[in-house]
């Protein structure tokens, strides 16, 4: 499955910004689905998942009740909505693709089977 981000750019603390991931090859609704982000120097943490159905959804707890994943399986499509940002939530962000799916944790990144290509989020203090 190939997949493609977008959606990201810069924003003032406080501020909003929607991305998405559309799935293209295989049908989105064969795996979990996953964000993940990279700053600078640090090494790629995951942000939050969902699994097939969208039932379930857990979160890293820096983003817990500002960020919330979702799909529409219909439209192969993976969110991420994230409301009041902050400075330290700039990276580049990534959607994942998985066949597995841990209701109780997050995603490490050996769990991924496909990447797509980031998405930059800036958010300016």
């Amino acid at each position: 499955v190939q997949l493609q981000a977008s959606g990201g750019g810069l924003v003032q603390a406080g501020g909003s910004l929607r991305l998405s991931c559309a799935a293209s090859g295989r049908t989105l609704s064969n795996y979990a689905m996953a964000w993940f982000r990279q700053a600078p120097g640090k090494e790629r943490e995951f942000v939050a998942g969902i699994s097939w159905s969208g039932a379930v959804k857990n979160y890293a707890d820096s983003v817990k009740g500002r960020f919330t994943i979702s799909r529409d399986n219909a439209k192969n499509t993976v969110y991420l909505q994230m409301n009041s940002l902050k400075p330290e939530d700039t990276a580049v962000h990534y959607c994942a693709a998985s066949n597995k799916f841990y209701a109780d944790a997050g995603y490490a990144a050996y769990d991924i089977d496909y990447w797509g290509k980031g998405t930059q989020v800036t958010v300016s203090s």
